[in-house]
C-alpha cells in the first residue's frame, strides 16, 4: 500500500471513532450531563462526517499537512454542531483550537509560526471590533461572543493572510443560506439569530485547504 493510501485509510479510520466521540460531546457538553447520550443516528452521522473530512484532508494536503488538516476539520466539526444547535461556542473548545494552530505552524505546519500568531490576534481583534461597532450602533447584540475566538483559530491555523479569504467564504455560505430558506418559503426576520460560527468553520476550513483566494495560480 502507498503512504499516501495508508494515510487516507488511517484517517478515515481514526475518523469514525472521533466521530462517535464529537456525537457524545455534541449531547454531553450542552446538557451539563456526562450520562447524555446520543442517538445512534447522530453517531452514525458524525463519525461518517469525521471520516469523509479526514479523508478530504489527506486527498487534498497529502502526507503530514493532511494528518494535521483532519485534527483541524473533527475541531470544526463540533463547534459547528453545538453552534448550529444551541449557538452555542464554549471557550473550552475555541481555545484549543488556537492553541492547536499555532502548535501545528511550530511543528511544521503549513503557515510560519509568526503568520499563525499575527492570524490569531488579528482574527480575533477583527470580530470583536466588528461586535463592538454592532453593539453602539444598533444597541444590540450582533455576533455571538465565541465567533472572535473562532476566527482567531481560523486565524491560528491558516495564517493572517487567509483572513479575508475565511470571511468571504463565510459570508457567501452564510447568504446562500439565506437563500435557500427564502427559496423554501421561510422568512428570515431582521432580528432572528444565525449561526454564524457555522459558516465561519466552513470558512476556515477551505481557506486552510486551498489557501487564500488571492493566492497566484488561483
Amino acid at each position: 500500500m502507498e503512504p499516501v493510501d495508508l494515510a487516507r485509510a488511517a484517517a478515515i479510520a481514526t475518523g469514525l471513532g472521533v466521530g462517535s466521540l464529537i456525537a457524545r460531546l455534541s449531547v454531553t457538553l450542552p446538557e451539563r450531563d456526562p450520562s447524555a447520550r446520543p442517538s445512534h443516528l447522530r453517531i452514525a452521522l458524525l463519525a461518517l462526517a469525521a471520516a469523509a473530512l479526514a479523508a478530504w484532508s489527506v486527498a487534498v494536503q497529502p502526507g503530514w499537512s493532511g494528518v494535521l488538516g483532519a485534527t483541524l476539520a473533527w475541531q470544526l466539526l463540533i463547534l459547528a454542531v453545538l453552534d448550529a444547535e444551541h449557538f452555542w461556542l464554549p471557550r473550552l473548545l475555541t481555545l484549543p483550537l488556537i492553541g492547536t494552530g499555532l502548535l501545528a505552524s511550530a511543528a511544521g505546519g503549513m503557515e510560519p509560526l509568526g503568520s499563525a500568531a499575527i492570524g490569531a490576534a488579528a482574527g480575533f481583534l477583527a470580530l470583536s471590533a466588528v461586535a463592538l461597532a454592532y453593539r453602539l450602533w444598533r444597541g444590540r447584540e450582533g455576533l455571538g461572543g465565541g465567533d472572535a475566538y473562532l476566527l482567531a483559530g481560523g486565524g491560528a491555523w491558516a495564517g493572517w493572510m487567509a483572513l479575508p479569504t475565511i470571511l468571504v467564504w463565510a459570508a457567501g455560505a452564510g447568504l446562500a443560506a439565506v437563500a435557500l430558506l427564502a427559496l423554501s418559503g421561510r422568512r428570515v426576520r431582521p432580528r432572528q439569530q444565525l449561526p454564524f460560527g457555522v459558516v465561519l468553520a466552513l470558512g476556515i476550513w477551505l481557506a486552510w485547504l486551498y489557501g487564500p483566494l488571492a493566492r497566484p495560480g488561483l
